[in-house]
């Protein structure tokens, strides 16, 4: 028998975002920070993992602030800069928030690997971990898992797809 979450349930809003590589998923809190990013076509990924990270989730249509709509429409439209202006908050390990916190220092145009991001945050040896992590990164885009590559610079692994990375690299002038 499965065990029961001793969290109490947490209820996030749930809006929507038209992009260029489909439709975001946009979870906020009361406070309108983004607690999730995902694409409507892995929604019933995006709805398992806010499980893993807060236990019973209600969530409800309610549109996102607008500042931060506007924000991912700019990123969206050229102005990579809006990424940084979109409060969050996460939920997790000390370990996956560390990982999730430094992705945020991986500069849009630029990629690094596993390995790099590992060492980066004192933990040379743990690769796997920090994959692992990154694969359980709740807010794509904005804490930019996307420009973690494998060692000899192939695409690997992105929960919205390879495509969508591949656009996203190239959409912030990575060659791929």
């Amino acid at each position: 028998m499965p065990g029961r979450s001793t969290k109490p349930s947490a209820s996030f809003g749930l809006d929507r975002l038209t992009t260029p590589i489909g439709i975001a998923l946009l979870v906020t809190d009361a406070e309108g920070a983004l607690r999730a990013l995902d694409w409507e076509d892995y929604e019933h990924r995006m709805r398992e993992l806010l499980r893993l990270h807060y236990g019973a989730v209600d969530l409800s249509d309610r549109p996102a602030p607008a500042s931060m709509r506007t924000a991912l429409s700019g990123y969206f439209e050229r102005d990579l800069s809006q990424l940084s202006a979109i409060a969050w908050r996460i939920a997790g390990t000390p370990f996956q928030q560390k990982v999730w916190n430094a992705l945020t220092h991986i500069p849009s145009g630029t990629t690094m690997s596993y390995g790099a991001l590992a060492a980066k945050i004192d933990l040379p040896k743990a690769i796997r971990a920090v994959g692992h992590a990154n694969g359980s990164n709740p807010i794509s885009v904005v804490l930019p898992c996307h420009r973690l590559i494998g060692a000899d610079g192939s695409l690997v692994k992105y929960g919205g797809g390879l495509a969508r990375k591949r656009w996203l690299l190239r959409h912030e002038g990575v060659e791929v």
